[in-house]
């Protein structure tokens, strides 16, 4: 073997070969070209010495068995590249294919995570055996990149765990498995509990299974659950390709159709077949544009925060003790929570013990319902609550490192809590307000060490929503940015920072979306076909039902708050579309929304069950109507052109906290990548977005007018980076 293969080989008395991945140029390894190199010499000599190996052993000697495939490669696929391709992934099957055919048992042994093409290569092993490691997950990511395994994933998965549980278990949400549970799902054979035990269980079981064979290459081998044509799962295909369109919405979402063609499609014929049929819908995949925005923000932008992009430099790594919450209703209860599941001690504080009991009692139902379904055990989940302590004193906020402010939007109320613990809590607290909208310069007056002041914006339900907008106010030090940064992940949030604003960069651009849904209402178009273009366009929740849902008087009180600010410094006022048609609602139909049971839909015990009927008395014009592309590019253009005016403003930091946040915090359509890479990836580039801008200007108002910094990059031939 060449000196430069990065799987070593190393054979004991017993005639185990022990194969160890250690690529020398990566802190991972990945299916780059030198593993391609690695992998045909190594099956190559398999082949060659195989009446002198007794058994072979699959391990790695990096942190996790195998990252995945060569992203920074995929990401740059072109359609002319699709018959190159085509032949790197007949390469790597085939390579895969030589190993588990080769003639002696083959082990994988699974020291770290096995994600992707790392996952693929395990299970071209005749077993899978994992260690259960902390950290460590497994599984077939791809779809949550645009893409689907390429190494014969969808083939084996499908062979060795049967169509349904394949495609719903593996395929087609990508989930990530730790050990255990990839155990109690059929992906791994064993778990063991130490890297010894590992490699020695390994050793053992191809030294007791010569004549070890996967099972799709045994006689009479038949797909569990049956193959497609089966009468049973032939019934219920249909029923199964339904569900998979309606998750969907019509979103430009290819890569879960994709998996579902090829999973059905390989299943019906012979591995081999099979695995074409998989490469096809692959390329297809790779070459398209889909693939490349959701690369570019679950890759690439995620790598940039996690890695700590958005973190100033040059300080101490922080890490909080005890954590004050200061309310206890749906947002200071979901905070206490996400807080003492990761670990941190919370003091829960409210107006009353009632209240704040009633706060630690969400985290109670919630780790409850965990604990029913297996999630947890009972032990774990009475040592989270027992991290939540409910009080109405301010005193037991002592010595509390971190505050995070969770009451009503009231900047009054707001600078009252932060009076009443400021001198309670350790001198040195990071002080955070959980605001959506109210600028943080403007709060920090009211705190002795405005410094110290930040704005930490959490999602509902903050047990889900993974991001947290941190937001600097003007006397914010770069210090206290460092440290809200190590706080989001210690609590286990994805951090996004950006400067401070009304609306700060989230829910100012939310409410654009919303907005000119809104504003279509107005102009006598149908809200069915409103909500539809919403839903195709890709957004998890429709304009109109998400509107709902944050009651239709908080946006229009931010409208007030916002109005009134800036005729008071001076400027104008862009009267909006959407205005009117909230103001009716409100005041003319009493219609607030979900919470006061009427709003644009009807609601039956608090249930939604349509939309109003009083719509198309009251807006609709019978005839009216726009381009459905239309109505779904007024949606996407009026969220990216103000995330453009944010960048210009210096309310956004980086091009990667537009995309992720966009995606994680608000909705944005997952497909695009982001409201920044949704501009970059837009057919013909920048300067076709540009035209379709002053496009939709000239049809639906001047807010659609592209800013002058968008008009130069794109005659520059520049992108978002």
């Amino acid at each position: 073997m060449p000196e430069e293969n990065m799987i070593r080989w190393e054979q004991g008395p017993d005639g185990v070969v022990v194969l160890t991945m250690d690529d020398p140029e990566q802190p991972v390894n990945t299916m780059n070209p030198s593993y391609v190199e690695s992998m045909e010499a190594t099956v190559t000599r398999l082949e060659a010495e195989r009446e002198n190996i007794s058994g072979v052993v699959l391990t790695s000697a990096k942190k996790s068995f195998f990252a995945g495939g060569d992203v920074g490669f995929m990401s740059k696929a072109q359609p002319e590249n699709a018959p190159e391709l085509t032949e790197l992934c007949t390469t790597l099957k085939a390579q895969l294919r030589r190993l588990e055919t080769v003639g002696v048992p083959v082990a994988a042994a699974i020291n770290g995570s096995a994600l992707g093409g790392g996952y693929e290569i395990a299970l071209a092993c005749h077993r899978r055996i994992a260690l259960d490691t902390r950290g460590s997950r497994i599984g077939l990511p791809e779809v949550t990149l645009g893409l689907l395994p390429g190494a014969g994933g969808v083939s084996r998965t499908v062979r060795l765990l049967g169509l349904q549980s394949a495609l719903t278990d593996v395929l087609l949400k990508g989930q990530q498995y730790a050990p255990s549970k990839a155990l109690a799902k059929g992906l791994v054979d064993e778990v063991v509990q130490t890297p010894e035990d590992l490699l020695e269980r390994a050793r053992e079981w191809v030294l007791s299974n010569a004549g070890a064979v996967q099972p799709w290459d045994e006689k009479g081998y038949r797909i569990p659950g049956g193959a497609p044509s089966h009468p049973k799962f032939a019934a219920t295909l249909p029923g199964f390709a339904a569900h998979l369109r309606k998750e969907l919405k019509g979103a430009n979402m290819p890569a879960p159709r994709n998996i579902l063609a090829a999973a059905v499609e390989s299943a019906q014929v012979d591995l081999e077949s099979g695995q074409k049929i998989e490469t096809g819908y692959l390329v297809e995949l790779m070459t398209g544009q889909v693939a490349k925005n959701m690369m570019q923000a679950f890759f690439y932008d995620m790598q940039h925060i996690n890695s700590g992009g958005s973190r100033p430099e040059g300080y101490p790594s922080h890490t909080v003790r005890k954590v004050a919450v200061l309310g206890a209703g749906m947002m200071g209860a979901g905070i206490a929570y996400s807080c003492a599941r990761n670990g941190v001690d919370v003091v829960l504080k409210d107006v009353s013990a009632d209240a704040a009991e009633k706060g630690r009692a969400y985290s109670e139902r919630i780790l409850d319902k965990a604990v029913a379904r297996g999630r947890t055990t009972r032990q774990k989940a009475d040592e989270i609550l027992g991290r939540i302590t409910p009080t109405a004193d301010a005193a037991d906020l002592a010595g509390c490192d971190l505050v995070i402010e969770a009451v009503f939007e009231d900047p009054d109320l707001k600078r009252r809590v932060f009076a009443e613990i400021e001198h309670v809590v350790a001198p040195d607290a990071v002080l955070g307000s959980n605001t959506s909208t109210l600028p943080i310069t403007g709060l920090a007056q009211g705190v002795k060490r405005p410094k110290d002041f930040i704005g930490l914006h959490f999602f509902s339900p903050v047990d889900k929503m993974p991001l947290l907008e941190i937001i600097a106010g003007a006397e914010t030090s770069d210090h206290t940015v460092a440290k809200a940064v190590d706080i989001a992940r210690q609590i286990g949030k994805t951090p996004i920072v950006v400067n401070d604003s009304r609306g700060f960069f989230t829910s100012r651009v939310i409410s654009k979306f919303i907005d000119e849904a809104v504003a279509m209402v107005g102009e006598g178009l149908s809200p069915v076909s409103i909500e539809q273009a919403g839903s195709q366009a890709g957004y998890p929740a429709p304009p109109l039902q998400l509107l709902d849902e944050l009651t239709l008087t908080l946006p229009r009180k931010i409208r007030e708050e916002t109005k009134a600010a800036v005729l008071a410094d001076g400027g104008q006022w862009p009267q909006h579309g959407s205005e009117a048609v909230v103001d009716r609602m409100i005041d003319e139909f009493e219609r607030g929304g979900r919470s006061s049971g009427a709003g644009f839909y009807e609601y039956a015990d608090g249930a939604r069950t349509r939309l109003w009927r009083g719509l198309a008395d009251h807006f609709t014009v019978p005839g009216r109507e726009i381009p459905f592309e239309d109505m779904q590019e007024r949606m996407l253009f009026a969220e990216a052109l103000d995330t453009v005016r944010c960048l210009d403003e210096g309310v956004l930091r980086s091009v990667a906290d537009a995309n992720i946040g966009s995606i994680l915090g608000i909705g944005f359509p997952a497909w695009t990548g982001g409201v920044l890479q949704y501009i970059n990836g837009y057919a013909g580039g920048l300067p076709e977005f540009v035209a379709r801008a002053w496009d939709l200007a000239d049809r639906y108002g001047e807010r659609f007018i592209p800013p002058a910094s968008l008009v130069a990059k794109a005659k520059k031939g520049e992108r978002y980076e």
